[in-house]
């Protein structure tokens, strides 16, 4: 039997967090937070977390937990240039693809039901690929300064199952001048790759 929550639970949790349409934008932007650990929500009380679902780890603005890992090139945004890169790895988690689905309301069962799922070509549970992809903006948000992105293009090769340790490489790979830059962007597991493209991103001066 699978141990995730049932497809009717999880069917409420789809209409609740959709019954507006501005409510269901904000969900999916706290799924993605979620996904990497970050409390959205800062102001919320832990003891609203389900006994399933144990409190989220509290972060502060650029701190990073534990079990992530960053690698970077360049530390100051006027010395960026091409060839400058930034790897960010985390483990994509049942609860990660849990929240996920809870939060932007794709319940898909070939995400959550591994009994469905073994039934499937992927003979199992895989990630959504969005959540994956949400790995090269937690690269590019390890970049000097405030990054704002402007264009995103991605190709989905391999499916990334829960435990999977994911890796999003990022490099720049031109220069278009007004602090805007060309990116290839590539997510892989264990060396293969699994989603590829490129961005466009500006770069502006981070606030005081």
């Amino acid at each position: 039997m699978s141990s995730q929550p049932s497809r009717s639970a999880l069917f409420d949790t789809w209409t609740t967090t959709s019954s507006h349409v501005f409510n269901s934008f904000l969900e999916a932007n706290r799924a993605a937070f979620a996904a990497f650990g970050v409390d959205a929500d800062a102001e919320a009380d832990d003891d609203e977390a389900t006994p399933s679902q144990p409190p989220r780890e509290r972060i502060e603005a650029d701190e990073d937990l534990t079990e992530w890992t960053v690698e970077i090139s360049e530390h100051d945004r006027t010395s960026l240039g091409v060839g400058d890169r930034v790897e960010f790895t985390k483990t994509i988690s049942s609860d990660d693809i849990t929240a996920f689905a809870a939060s932007s309301g794709d319940t898909n069962p070939l995400h959550l039901d591994d009994e469905y799922a073994s039934e499937t070509r992927f003979r199992g549970r895989i990630a959504h690929g969005t959540l994956v992809s949400g790995l090269i903006s937690a690269a590019l948000a390890r970049l000097p300064g405030l990054v704002v992105y402007l264009s995103q293009d991605l190709e989905f090769h391999n499916p990334v199952r829960p435990g999977d340790r994911v890796t999003a490489d990022i490099e720049i790979v031109e220069d278009l001048g007004n602090d805007q830059y060309r990116l290839s962007t590539t997510v892989s597991v264990d060396g293969e790759t699994v989603i590829d493209g490129e961005a466009v991103i500006l770069i502006d001066e981070q606030p005081e």
